[in-house]
């Protein structure tokens, strides 16, 4: 199973954080990240999405894919939650393609978790992705990181 966590891209400051909206940059760095993401990407892939909307706004980029709302992907969720929505899409499906889209501590922790086995805070950066590589037996590997500076 390949894994991508992906950050949300840059989002305004307000409240209520849920209601939260990409800036101009915000969009520029999803579509950017997206468009490199496509051709990459297997022609089917699952997209699960924080309800949040600037993770929508940031999954809006990868064009028709179909997502889904995952509401253990919302912001403050925990590892363990992350875990579960991994553990569900490789049970199905242990060759798919699983992209998460979502917010920080999570998603450095979650890269963290997997890789090294503990959920160290990890630093990643707004619209950067972890990809990831499960070869079974709890055996993870780094297949890319990619952050938007690169490609924006």
């Amino acid at each position: 199973m390949d894994l991508l966590l992906w950050r949300h891209a840059e989002a305004e400051d307000g409240i209520p954080d849920l209601e939260r909206r990409l800036t101009a940059r915000g969009h520029r760095q999803a579509k950017a990240v997206g468009a490199w993401l496509l051709p990459r990407l297997p022609a089917e892939f699952t997209l699960r999405v924080s309800p949040a909307r600037r993770a929508r706004e940031t999954a809006a980029a990868l064009g028709g894919t179909e997502l889904a709302i995952e509401p253990r992907l919302a912001p403050g969720t925990s590892v363990a939650a992350v875990l579960e929505v991994i553990a569900a899409q490789e049970r199905r499906h242990a060759s798919a393609t699983l992209v998460l889209v979502g917010h920080q501590p999570w998603v450095g922790q979650v890269a963290a978790q997997l890789l090294s086995g503990q959920p160290h805070p990890w630093g990643v950066r707004k619209a950067a992705v972890w990809w990831l590589t499960h070869h079974g037996a709890g055996q993870w590997s780094v297949r890319a990181v990619i952050d938007r500076d690169l490609i924006d």
